[in-house]
């Protein structure tokens, strides 16, 4: 039998459970699903348990594993219930709260991922970027610091480069062997310096992608981030992730076509934020493919659609996989 297309998500924040989301009601098509998720998130729910339990940040992980659930009804919904009142509770959700009990209880925060993953019956498997306890520290184009995921979000500064401390942290083994096998790879959509490649310095993994005979693609995302990418072209983004990967990384990029306008663009235009330019000669100039398609979700809020999303990475790990076989068939000489 046909094997399932292996595709590895990597990311964070609802970019990232969006895709897979949509991944997982692709029909008529088996897939083996990875998610590699950053950890670097230190406010809200997430940030509040970190400190009081000194656990990894459980909330990207909380909403992949409901994006991959089987049971979009009870479990998920309970799951993704968050406690409006409440001394030491407002706040918090139940799967954030369920994550950072089962830690305690496994003692390991993979074992609690494992086992809350059998609960939800989800569709694939979910690391974190690194079991080291890390934060995200940014370095500023006027040469200040600004330590710390949340606080780098609010600043209003412009982002030079950002690392992660400490900085010699590892991956986990199954990712790596995830990145291994896989026929595609994707990165983003989301934010860049917060949920994307946060993951990528974490020197395991741009090593490991670069190793991997998988296609990598990475989904440019469809407005700026408020102050984090303020006039940001695509191939600006694309220029951030070679410079924190140290190489180039990517082979195609995930591009929208359809025009965002009327009132949901006069709402982001009133924070000062447009669409993401997709400047066609400079990301041709950098020897990338420009996958273009209609990408636009329905709604108030400008959002990848997670169906037309999943469309694309399919495609193109099944080319991946085609171009795989055909070299694999050739003769040596």
């Amino acid at each position: 039998m046909k094997s399932p297309l292996r595709i590895v998500a990597i990311g964070g924040g609802t970019g990232l459970s969006a895709l897979l989301r949509g991944l997982k009601d692709v029909p008529g098509e088996k897939l083996d699903l990875t998610a590699i998720v950053a950890v670097t998130d230190d406010g809200g729910s997430s940030g509040r348990l970190r400190r009081d339990f000194a656990v990894l940040p459980p909330g990207d992980v909380r909403n992949c594993m409901v994006a991959l659930s089987e049971d979009d009804a009870l479990l998920s919904e309970l799951f993704r219930y968050r406690f409006q009142s409440g001394r030491g509770l407002k706040g918090h959700s139940f799967g954030n709260l369920f994550l950072t009990a089962l830690t305690h209880v496994t003692g390991d925060f993979l074992r609690a991922i494992q086992v809350s993953s059998e609960v939800l019956a989800i569709r694939g498997n979910i690391f974190p970027a690194t079991s080291s306890n890390v934060a995200l520290e940014a370095e500023m184009h006027d040469g200040s610091r600004i330590a710390g995921e949340s606080k780098i979000s609010r600043s209003r500064k412009r982002i030079r480069k950002i690392q992660l401390l400490p900085s010699d942290c590892h991956a986990l083994p199954g990712a790596l062997e995830a990145i291994a096998k896989a026929d595609l790879i994707t990165l983003g959509p989301g934010s860049l310096f917060t949920s994307v490649i946060p993951n990528l310095l974490v020197s395991d993994i741009p090593a490991a992608i670069r190793r991997s005979r998988a296609h990598t693609t990475y989904f440019a995302n469809l407005m700026w981030q408020p102050w984090e990418t303020m006039h940001f072209s695509a191939a600006d983004h694309l220029d951030a992730i070679t410079l924190h990967a140290g190489r180039r990384l990517v082979d195609s990029v995930v591009v929208n076509t359809r025009h965002i306008g009327g009132e949901r663009r006069r709402l982001y235009a009133a924070d000062k934020v447009y669409p993401v330019e997709v400047d066609i000669p400079r990301l041709e100039a950098m020897g990338v493919e420009i996958v273009a398609r209609n990408l636009l979700d329905k709604g108030e809020m400008v959002r990848h659609n997670p169906a037309a999303a999943a469309e694309v990475a399919v495609e193109l790990a099944r080319r991946s996989r085609r171009n795989r076989n055909v070299k694999s068939s050739l003769p040596h000489s």
